[in-house]
């Protein structure tokens, strides 16, 4: 089956507002900007991302942070980006901070049909007894916080229950990916791209090199295409266009 599709607006057509999604990318690595910007041009709001972190105040899903696009985030950190601070602070948006590892697991979960697990991170903390700040007003007061979770011991150990995160669509970028939908990360850029793959009811790959059906090697794809319902092809400039999260340079001066 070919799921190309012949633009990224066409590919985002039908999310509508409120929708949840669950967006591939660390910082600004492997991030899917031109279904970001696909989504922006659309003009939905209230949307619920799931997603690492937020990008930056000018790339990435800061771009509809910054638009006031986005109603809630399930992330692991605040990042790089000050306007998501701000707005968390503020009062104007909800954040559901989880620790990393526990996200990509809840992502994976979502995508292979678990409900929910069982994991030592957290125990003893709020993230298991509840009480995290979800939604301040805009006096600083906390008016929505985190619930308890399950506690259950298991061979003398105690474990919190984390429930699994199923998107309504997932969107991703791979550096190579076929018509089938079969995809290929590269390097660091694999992140949580398969897991934002995998918890998408519909899923959306934007690919860097678009190829034909049996030139990848399939002990080299990362994301099997039945994961994946639409394909899009990136131009030569979209493709090329990564930005650098944070520049740092070395004095020459330190150098030899």
């Amino acid at each position: 089956m070919d799921k190309v599709v012949a633009s990224a607006a066409a590919a985002v057509a039908d999310i509508r507002s409120g929708s949840r999604l669950a967006v591939g990318g660390f910082g600004l690595c492997g991030i899917p900007s031109v279904l970001i910007d696909a989504v922006l041009e659309s003009g939905v709001d209230e949307l619920e991302a799931v997603s690492n972190n937020c990008g930056v105040d000018e790339w990435g899903l800061g771009r509809l942070l910054a638009a006031r696009r986005l109603r809630r985030m399930v992330s692991s950190y605040v990042g790089e980006n000050k306007e998501f601070a701000r707005q968390y602070l503020s009062g104007e948006l909800e954040v559901e901070l989880t620790p990393q590892g526990t996200l990509a697991e809840r992502m994976r979960a979502g995508g292979s049909g678990i409900p929910a697990f069982f994991t030592a991170t957290g125990v003893g903390t709020q993230v298991a007894e509840g009480g995290l700040p979800w939604r301040y007003d805009d006096s600083g007061n906390v008016v929505r916080a985190s619930p308890p979770k399950e506690v259950r011991t298991f061979d003398g150990a105690d474990y919190v229950m984390e429930t699994s995160i199923v998107a309504d669509f997932g969107l991703v970028r791979a550096w190579r990916g076929d018509r089938h939908g079969n995809l290929v990360y590269r390097d660091s850029a694999r992140n949580f791209n398969p897991l934002a793959a995998m918890c998408g009811r519909i899923t959306v790959a934007e690919v860097e090199e678009l190829v034909e059906p049996g030139e990848l090697d399939p002990n080299h794809v990362h994301t099997p295409g039945v994961f994946v319902q639409r394909v899009v092809a990136l131009t030569p400039e979209q493709a090329a266009d990564k930005r650098i999260e944070r520049r740092t340079v070395r004095d020459p001066k330190e150098e030899g």
